[in-house]
C-alpha cells in the first residue's frame, strides 16, 4: 500500500485522562511524522455526547473538560463517549487527521490484602464490581465471513444476558475496531489477551522484532477504547510453564509426557517476554491500562499460578477434572476468569453438518464436530450421574446436554455472587462458536442460544435470588443407597440476594415447599429485606425435614414493586430421582407473546420455533402448576412451536 505525506502524518494519538472533582484533564500526546522538515501544528476538536463541539487551537498539550459524563460498564450507569479529533496541519491546511471516541473513566484492577487473601476487582471511576460475562473467541475459522453487523449482533446478545465484561481469549486474534467500539457503546468491559495461548515460544532477535511491532501496532489501536479493563499477557502460559506442560496438572494425572521439554531457555524466555518486554511496552505506549501477566496467575514469576486466594483461576476440575458440580461449592476464588462445561447445539444446528444417517453423538461426522477429544462420553457420564437416559431421541439427548451446562455454571456461578466480595468474577468459557460443533459456548455458531444464555440472563441478573440448598448432594456418606435418602438427610434451603447494582435494592422474598403436582405444602411466607449497594444478604438457614426427595421442591422468587424479577426452584435430589407427573405443556401466541401453561410442576421448560432459532425474553425456565407465563418474543416467528421438560427425559 502506498501512503502519501504532504509534509507529515499523525501516527496515533495517546489521549491520558486525569480526573478531578467535576473535572477531566486530556492529555493530548500525538505521535507525529515529519517529512523534509515541515513546520507543523495541530488543532483539537472535543465532540461531547450531546453534539457540542469546542475547538483547542495552538498544539494543546492538555485541554479540560468541565462536569464531565462518566462512562460505565453495562448495569452500572450509562455509557456516553466524547469524540476526540486532531487536525494535523501545515500553513493552514489540514494534511492529517486522527480521530477516536473515548469514555471519560478510570479503570484499573483493585488488587489489596484482605482476610481472604489478596482481592483482585475490576475497579471503574473508584467502584469495584463482579465482573459477569464469557470468553469471546474467532467468530469464524474463515474470518473473511464475519462482519461488523454479526459482531454488534453477538455482543449484543452477551449484553441481554446481562454480561458486563467479555475476555478476548489469546488463543484468537486481536478483533477488530468493530469490535471495540461496539463494547464502547454496550459498557462491556474487556479483558484483553495478548495472543499466545498454551504454548512455548523461543525468542530469538528476529521473533521479539515481529513481536514488538506487532504489540505496538495493536496497543496503539485499541488503547483509546473506554472498554479496555485489562492487557493480559497470554493464555495459560505461566500456569503451564510452572507446571511442565498440561499433562503433568493437578487432577489430570493423563500418563502422557509433558506437552513440550521445559528447558532453562524456554522458562527464561517466558520471563523476559511477558514479565520485561510486554510490561515495559504497555506501561510505555498505555501507561494507564493494568498489565497483567497472564491467566491463570497470581501476579507473576510462577509464584503458584493457580492460588485461589489471590488472582485469577481457570477451573476445570468440573468437566476435564470430571468431578461433580458441587464440587464449585468447595472454592471461593478471587476471580474465575476461565470455566465451563459442555454441551451439544441444537438439533437444527445438527442437521446443518449431518445426513440422517450421521445423527448419533458417536457417529464419525459427530465426533468429527466435537472440540474436546472423548468429551461425547464425559457428557453421557455426567448424564448418568444427573438425568434419566433419554429414548425420545436425539434431539432430546441434545436438550438434556443443554441443561447439564446451564446447571453445571448456574451452580458456581450462583455460589460465587453469594461470596461477592471474596469472589469478584465469574467468565464463563465460551460465549461464541467459530464454526457448527458441540462446545462449550452459550450461543452456537448460527447464533442460536442455548440454555445456557437464558440461563446466563437470569444467573447474571443485577438483583439475583438464589438458594443454597442442602440434600442428597451435600450427603456426607457417599455410599448412601437411593432407597435410604429420604431417612435422615439434612434438607434445608438458604436464601441470598445479590445486589450489583449502584443503589440499595429492597425486595420481598417468598418461598415454598411443594411437590410435584405443585400443591403448597409449606408456605414460607414473606420478608422484605434492603440489599445495600454492590452487596448480598443471607437469609436464615431454614430446615424442611418433612421434604420427601423425590415428590417434594422448594419455589422461591423476589419481587419488586409487585413484579418477579428472579425465582428459580430446587430439588432435594439429582432430577432423575424426582418423580415428575406430565406437565401437559400448552401455549398460545397473543401479539408479540406467548403464553405457556402447565398441570403439574414443570423443570426447565424449552420453548422453540420451527428452526428453533428465535430469541425469547426467556426460556428454560421453571413452571409450577396453574401458572401462565408470558413471554416476549425478541426475534424470530412463531411458527411450528415445540415445547419440552425434564419430563421428557426418559
Amino acid at each position: 500500500m502506498l501512503c502519501g505525506v504532504n509534509g507529515g502524518r499523525i501516527i496515533s494519538t495517546y489521549v491520558k485522562q486525569t480526573h478531578g472533582e467535576n473535572t477531566v484533564t486530556l492529555g493530548i500526546e500525538p505521535e507525529i511524522e515529519t517529512v523534509n522538515g515541515a513546520e507543523l501544528t495541530y488543532t483539537v476538536t472535543l465532540t461531547t455526547p450531546n453534539g457540542e463541539e469546542k475547538v483547542y487551537t495552538d498544539s494543546p498539550k492538555e485541554i479540560t473538560v468541565e462536569n464531565p459524563q462518566l462512562w460505565w460498564p453495562h448495569g452500572l450507569g450509562e455509557q456516553p463517549l466524547y469524540t476526540v479529533r486532531v487536525d494535523l496541519q501545515r500553513d493552514g491546511e489540514i494534511v492529517d487527521t486522527w480521530e477516536k471516541r473515548i469514555g471519560l473513566r478510570t479503570m484499573t484492577m483493585h488488587i489489596e490484602k484482605d482476610r481472604y487473601g489478596e482481592s483482585f476487582a475490576h475497579e471503574v471511576n473508584g467502584v469495584t464490581f463482579f465482573a459477569m460475562g464469557a470468553d469471546y473467541i474467532p467468530e469464524d475459522n474463515i474470518l473473511p465471513r464475519t462482519s461488523p453487523e454479526r459482531t454488534r449482533k453477538l455482543l449484543e446478545q452477551a449484553v441481554a444476558a446481562n454480561h458486563n465484561c467479555v475476555r478476548v481469549w489469546g488463543g484468537g486474534h486481536y478483533p477488530s475496531d468493530a469490535f471495540y467500539d461496539v463494547c464502547d457503546e454496550l459498557g462491556l468491559v474487556i479483558w484483553q489477551d495478548f495472543m499466545f495461548a498454551c504454548a512455548h515460544y523461543n525468542l530469538s532477535d528476529e521473533f521479539e522484532e515481529n513481536l514488538r511491532a506487532e504489540f505496538n501496532d495493536n496497543i496503539k489501536r485499541i488503547r483509546s477504547h473506554a472498554s479496555l479493563g485489562l492487557w493480559c499477557g497470554n493464555n495459560e502460559m505461566e500456569m503451564f510453564t510452572f507446571f511442565g506442560g498440561l499433562a503433568l496438572m493437578p487432577n489430570n494425572p493423563t500418563g502422557q509426557p509433558p506437552m513440550w521439554e521445559l528447558t532453562p531457555k524456554q522458562k527464561g524466555d517466558y520471563t523476559r517476554l511477558y514479565e520485561y518486554i510486554l510490561p515495559k511496552t504497555v506501561k510505555a505506549l498505555d501507561p494507564q491500562t493494568y498489565y497483567w501477566p497472564s491467566s491463570p496467575s497470581s501476579g507473576g514469576d510462577f509464584d503458584n499460578p493457580s492460588d485461589e486466594t489471590r488472582g485469577d483461576v481457570h477451573y476445570w476440575d468440573v468437566w476435564h477434572g470430571s468431578l461433580p458440580f458441587t464440587d464449585y461449592r468447595n472454592h471461593n476464588f478471587r476471580y474465575v476468569s476461565e470455566f465451563g462445561f459442555q454441551a451439544f447445539p441444537t438439533l437444527k444446528t445438527v442437521e446443518s453438518f449431518t445426513e440422517p444417517e450421521d445423527r448419533n453423538i458417536f457417529s464419525y461426522v459427530m465426533e468429527k464436530h466435537q472440540r474436546n477429544n472423548a468429551a461425547n462420553s464425559k457428557i453421557m457420564t455426567y448424564l448418568g450421574q444427573t438425568y434419566r437416559y433419554p429414548t425420545a431421541g436425539l434431539g432430546t439427548l441434545l436438550y438434556t446436554s443443554q441443561l447439564l451446562s446451564a446447571e453445571a455454571m448456574k451452580y458456581g456461578v450462583e455460589h460465587w455472587r453469594r461470596h461477592r466480595g471474596q469472589c469478584m468474577g465469574a467468565i464463563v468459557w465460551q460465549l461464541n462458536d467459530c464454526w457448527p460443533v458441540a462446545s462449550w459456548s452459550s450461543i452456537d455458531y448460527f447464533g442460536r442460544w442455548k440454555a445456557l444464555h437464558y440461563y446466563e440472563k437470569r444467573f447474571f441478573a443485577p438483583v439475583l435470588l438464589s438458594c443454597e440448598e442442602k440434600g442428597f448432594l451435600d450427603d456426607p456418606n457417599p455410599n448412601r443407597e437411593c432407597r435410604d435418602l429420604n431417612t435422615d438427610t439434612v434438607k434445608s434451603i438458604r436464601l441470598n440476594v445479590s445486589n450489583e447494582t449502584m443503589q440499595p435494592q429492597t425486595v420481598t422474598v417468598k418461598w415454598e415447599l411443594r411437590n410435584n403436582c405443585s400443591e403448597i405444602l409449606r408456605d414460607g411466607g414473606e420478608v422484605e429485606i434492603t440489599v445495600p449497594a454492590m452487596d448480598t444478604v443471607w437469609l436464615d438457614t431454614v430446615g424442611l425435614p418433612e421434604a420427601n426427595m423425590f415428590t417434594d421442591h422448594v419455589h422461591y422468587a423476589c419481587y419488586q414493586n409487585g413484579e418477579m424479577i428472579s425465582e428459580s426452584t430446587v430439588l432435594f435430589s439429582v432430577p432423575k430421582y424426582y418423580d415428575y407427573i406430565d406437565p401437559q405443556l400448552s401455549c398460545r401466541v397473543e401479539g408479540d407473546e406467548i403464553i405457556v401453561s402447565a398441570k403439574a410442576y414443570a423443570k426447565s421448560v424449552e420453548v422453540l420455533n420451527e428452526n428453533e432459532d428465535w430469541v425469547l425474553e426467556d426460556n428454560y425456565f421453571d413452571l409450577e402448576a396453574g401458572e401462565e407465563r408470558r413471554i416476549r418474543i425478541v426475534s424470530g416467528n412463531a411458527n411450528g412451536i415445540h415445547m419440552r421438560s425434564v419430563y421428557n427425559i426418559r
